[in-house]
């Protein structure tokens, strides 16, 4: 019998193989293959090793939110912009602030996370997972339940990474941000 280990992930594309699976309560990451995912998805699974490599033995997907990640990013959202600005000018590593729709509606969180030169890349620890993402989702669930649309930015021109949670996939603000920061 291969050991395994099993629990509640949240899954990342892994840019060295297939999945970055982020364990929920140790926020530990499992490199490993298999499964029919998208990055974003959080699962209950089971991850066998065999000689080494993980793969997802059993799994069964809790909520369908997706996780987009683009970088180079030009043209950042005018709420983005202005939480950058305000960042620098406060000097705050971390602000976030609750989107609304021309109705006047709430539609979504942005966050701003500082760059930090010469210590910590923040891109690279979002997209892996040693900086979760998490707790932001954790906070918009309070609110509203998965599935959500996540957008992680790293735009040229500024020195920040933006993360925009959006609670409803299916809206015209979702497909409008995936459309404007499409992979190109």
């Amino acid at each position: 019998m291969q050991p395994t280990t099993s629990g509640t992930f949240r899954v990342l594309a892994d840019p060295h193989g297939e999945w970055l699976l982020v364990d929920r309560e140790t926020t530990e990451t499992i490199a490993a293959t298999g499964g029919d995912l998208e990055a974003g998805y959080l699962i209950e699974a089971t991850v066998e090793w065999d000689a080494g490599d993980a793969r997802i033995r059993e799994c069964e997907v809790l909520e369908e939110t997706r996780i987009h990640f683009r970088e180079e990013v030009t043209d950042l959202f005018e709420v983005a912009r202005e939480l950058c600005r305000e960042a620098r000018m406060q000097g705050e590593g971390l602000l976030g602030e609750t989107t609304y729709s021309t109705d006047n509606q709430p539609n979504g969180a942005v966050y701003v996370f500082a760059e930090q030169p010469g210590a910590r890349d923040m891109w690279e620890e979002l997209r892996n997972g040693s900086l979760p993402l998490e707790p932001l989702i954790d906070r918009l669930a309070d609110f509203d339940p998965e599935p959500y649309e996540i957008f992680v930015l790293d735009p040229i021109d500024e020195p920040f990474v933006v993360v925009y949670l959006v609670p409803d996939p299916d809206s015209m603000l979702a497909n409008t941000v995936k459309d404007t920061y499409s992979s190109r």
